[in-house]
């Protein structure tokens, strides 16, 4: 009996062993497989390529594949270009546009591949020509090291962008849930979703829409995202889904920034501006210098997929002590959005922030300052909307030398819409914004500016050869491109030019019905050198006008050439 007892222990202590051996070579298989694990305390991150892209992208060059340092997170498809998120190991440095190639091939075809450079590098971004029918993207690093694709999402169907505001609530912002503008929807239709890979439904974190309107979803975080900052630094996404239906939108979208909890007491900058621009470097330092000499404190720049040397022209300003920042905000048709997260963005630092576009300029005709302004205002008013009005070509066929403001003086009697100038403490939870007016909390109202105190200069008839870049893409969510038959009467449009950039014979005598040299005589006296007759701007305007006209001629000859690479 004692025999057969010690037989038996014998055999389940090997049977045992012999499981547990099994399991840890599962566990140790299934880490390197899938996802970092951790070994004696140190963590390990395998790179793994599928047989079939290893192969694909081997023959390709002829190279063997390399593992590499940095790696393809993400790539989202435009209609007009495609966006390849990289990835990089901490401390690595940052690929630029002349060490990187566009790589298309063919899944079920080593034989077919294109290689292009891209449109551009910023910071882990890469804009590349739209893919070819039936190809793959992928890029590849002129020292012959291959990157395999990532994860594809379509422009259309997206959350985007995200960061986790004072109250600790979620702000996402999502493209494609086609909703209503300039009103809230119900909430209780939505949910909001985090985790690292929305495919795996048991390792998701699900909370309540607390407030629904155009692109802004605001949702309650989980209390483990909030209580574990290593969660925020890492790759949690945010998602949203529509109850009922399933499906979860694919996201980019990681909540990494957190506002201070309080309002500070006072705030270091009384009027900031917020702009959205594209390809407009050339008109910056006009606009910064006359802008910081009435009043504004802060610029907060958002650059939607400039190619014309923003950055140098950015950079000058910095050196100049302009406090001017860049933010890259590669989301096409989205300034509405682009708007609301600037108000978060521009609340503890700024009492007062102007929303308002790159040829607009704030004329005070009774020369006031605008903290005069705004200080005069009762603590209800927490928007100020300014009539604007539109100037024409005044006769002119070629860039003003001194600039916009000296250069164009008549313009249409009638004023077009307004502009405003916020609070952001008083905004709604919402954000809704439309035309770059925001909707107010309650208890608090707007006011009509008196167009003898402030009016808005804007320059939106300029000469042809600035004019014709509006038929290209426009960054306004509700604004069609002139090039598309879509809202053809819109008053966004001008009168009787149709779909195509042709020249009218009339061009540079139209929209002109009242001269108005107001603003052209305040600017001249502040700012012309009184033995040069130059403007400040001038120095180096010439360079910026030369090289922007050369950088989009080449990426519209580019354009031409990626539209049919076979």
């Amino acid at each position: 009996m004692k025999e057969r007892r010690k037989r038996d222990v014998g055999s389940w202590g090997r049977f045992f062993w012999c499981t547990f051996f099994v399991v840890i070579s599962c566990v140790v298989v299934t880490g390197f497989t899938f996802s970092t694990f951790t070994i004696f305390g140190e963590k390990s991150r395998p790179v793994l390529v599928s047989s079939w892209r290893k192969h694909a992208l081997e023959a390709i060059t002829g190279e063997s594949y390399i593992p590499p340092t940095i790696s393809i997170r993400e790539t989202v498809i435009f209609p007009d270009q495609e966006l390849v998120f990289l990835k990089y190991p901490q401390s690595a440095r940052l690929f630029n546009k002349d060490e990187l190639d566009c790589l298309y091939f063919s899944p079920n075809s080593s034989d077919t591949h294109i290689k292009l450079p891209p449109e551009d590098v910023d910071y882990q971004i890469v804009r590349c020509p739209s893919r070819p029918h039936g190809f793959t993207l992928s890029l590849a690093l002129k020292s012959n090291v291959l990157l395999p694709p990532g994860p594809t999402h379509q422009w259309d169907y997206l959350v985007y962008e995200a960061l986790i505001d004072r109250d600790n609530t979620t702000v996402a912002f999502v493209k494609g849930l086609n909703l209503k503008p300039e009103r809230a929807s119900d909430p209780t239709r939505f949910e909001c979703v985090y985790g690292w890979d929305f495919r795996k439904p048991k390792f998701l974190l699900r909370s309540e829409v607390v407030s629904i309107a155009q692109e802004v979803v605001r949702c309650k975080t989980p209390l483990s995202v909030l209580n574990n900052p290593q969660r925020l630094n890492s790759t949690i996404k945010v998602s949203v889904r529509m109850k009922g239906r399933g499906a979860i939108l694919h996201s980019v979208a990681e909540p990494k920034h957190r506002s201070p909890p309080d309002p500070p007491v006072r705030k270091p900058h009384v009027m900031c501006i917020c702009t959205m621009v594209r390809n407009q470097a050339r008109f910056l330092r006009e606009w910064v210098m006359y802008h910081a000499r009435i009043g504004v404190e802060r610029w907060f720049i958002y650059d939607n997929n400039s190619v014309d040397n923003i950055e140098k022209v950015l950079e000058s300003l910095q050196a100049g002590k302009f406090n001017v920042s860049r933010h890259l905000w590669p989301w096409i048709k989205t300034q509405e959005a682009g708007f609301a997260h600037c108000s978060l963005r521009a609340r503890d630092s700024c009492e007062w922030v102007g929303f308002i576009d790159v040829d607009e300029f704030l004329h005070l005709p009774a020369g006031a300052s605008l903290h005069d302004i705004v200080w005069n205002q009762s603590s209800t008013i927490a928007e100020l909307r300014i009539s604007c009005y539109s100037f024409g070509p005044s006769g002119l066929t070629s860039v003003p030398p001194k600039g916009v403001a000296v250069g164009y003086t008549c313009r249409l009697t009638a004023p077009e819409r307004h502009k405003s100038m916020i609070r952001p403490e008083a905004l709604n939870s919402t954000l809704i914004n439309v035309v770059h007016h925001f909707h107010l909390r309650n208890g608090f109202d707007f006011l009509n500016v008196d167009k003898g105190v402030m009016v808005i200069n804007h320059y939106k008839y300029q000469v042809w050869e600035v004019f014709k870049e509006k038929f290209y893409r426009r960054v306004a969510a509700y604004v069609a491109d002139w090039q598309d038959d879509e809202n053809a009467g819109s008053k966004d449009r001008a009168p009787g030019l149709g779909t195509r950039a042709v020249e009218p014979p009339d061009w540079s005598n139209r929209f002109c019905e009242v001269m108005d040299t107001g603003l052209r005589d305040r600017v001249l006296q502040m700012f012309e050198d009184p033995e040069t007759k130059r403007m400040p701007w001038q120095e180096h305007q010439e360079d910026d006008e030369v090289e922007s006209s050369i950088l989009m001629e080449q990426l519209r000859s580019k354009r031409m050439v990626y539209s049919d690479p076979l």
